[in-house]
């Protein structure tokens, strides 16, 4: 069998934080197949949880509905094990910065948890921690940039060609910008639903939801700086299904319209009133609902699914099944191109109204 020809693409960052914000990855897109009414989209598979299906039932589950891009937040031997043969492409990550900023543990870390799994399992991208920007961990900021260059060197050291270039990822959540201030932000403006929509006066661009207001407003502080060449992607957005008794607006109702109407729009190739010809990229957050993550009742509550394989809310995704794994379709001996990109991610503090 001939080697995979895998490909890593990175590109290191400047001095400014701004351009630090500018090492990404690629993004899982999202569909919809209008011969079989599934839904595909890029979609976040966390694991904060004690109750969740075994990762051979997710594989099943996901392929039952065609999604075919899925990001970790870790480099789970179970899941990449699971999804060997399914050509579900996988982005991996370790948060742990400390450790992946010395060379030899990097170089284990990939030895160990990614180099093993290919080509049978799509390994396509490698994060490196997650926000660290808008954290408040001033340790975990010094060792970002040396745990990407040491990751991005073991990969290299392990057989894998490098080149240069890479989206802009960043995390966006316009229930965020709701839950501070439903006196003020329009509901049917966050939900994709029919409003009069915001004028930026910058532009002179009018905007029907806030996802897009954001994402512009990323695309112009980057060309701002120079960068107007660079894609942005989003990584990360969801809506909470149920929340706190202050957390205004986490409800199924809203959760099901947010969600629905982005992928309908997906669906249709829709780009950015700044970017119209660029269709928007997305997956989504969260495959499955999360019993153990800390914070309030919405963090547990952005799943699609319930841990038992049943909807949330009705999406139109009623082929969902946790029966097993369709055989697989990727031949052995085929010779699979894998993009590598060393990144992190960033979070979009910053609402617009």
């Amino acid at each position: 069998m001939a080697p995979p020809e895998l490909r890593i693409i990175i590109i290191f960052p400047m001095a400014s934080c701004l351009q630090l914000c500018l090492l990404m990855l690629s993004l899982l897109s999202a569909a919809t197949d209008a011969a079989t009414g599934a839904v595909r989209f890029g979609i976040n598979y966390g694991q904060i949880a004690n109750n969740l299906p075994h990762p051979t039932q997710v594989s099943g589950l996901l392929q039952s509905l065609n999604v075919n891009r899925v990001k970790l937040y870790d480099a789970d031997p179970a899941v990449l094990t699971a999804f060997a043969g399914t050509g579900v492409e996988f982005i991996v990550g370790n948060e742990d910065l400390h450790n992946l900023s010395d060379a030899r543990s990097a170089r284990a870390w990939v030895a160990q948890h990614v180099q093993p799994f290919l080509p049978s399992t799509r390994i396509t991208c490698v994060t490196v921690g997650n926000e660290v920007l808008s954290g408040t961990d001033a340790s975990a900021k010094q060792a970002l940039l040396p745990a990407m260059q040491a990751v991005h060197q073991a990969l290299v050291d392990l057989g894998l060609d490098a080149q240069v270039g890479s989206p802009f990822l960043l995390n966006a959540y316009p229930f965020f910008a709701y839950k501070a201030s439903p006196a003020t932000v329009s509901l049917p403006y966050v939900l994709f639903e029919p409003n009069h929509g915001v004028r930026d006066p910058g532009n002179n661009l009018t905007y029907d939801n806030m996802l897009y207001a954001q994402i512009d407003a990323v695309y112009a502080a980057m060309a701002a700086a120079g960068h107007a060449d660079i894609p942005v992607r989003i990584s990360e957005t969801g809506w909470p299904s149920k929340g706190d008794d202050e957390e205004v607006g986490a409800t199924v109702q809203n959760a099901a319209a947010y969600n629905g109407n982005l992928m309908k729009r997906i669906a249709m190739g829709q780009g950015t009133p700044l970017k119209p010809d660029v269709p928007v990229d997305v997956f989504v957050f969260a495959l499955f609902n999360e019993d153990m993550k800390p914070g309030p009742a919405s963090e547990r509550n952005y799943g699609l699914f319930y841990p038992n394989g049943t909807p949330v809310y009705n999406l139109g995704i009623d082929g969902a099944s946790f029966g097993p794994s369709p055989a697989s379709t990727v031949s052995s001996s085929s010779k699979p191109t894998i993009k590598f990109l060393v990144a992190f991610v960033a979070l979009l503090a910053t609402f617009l109204l």
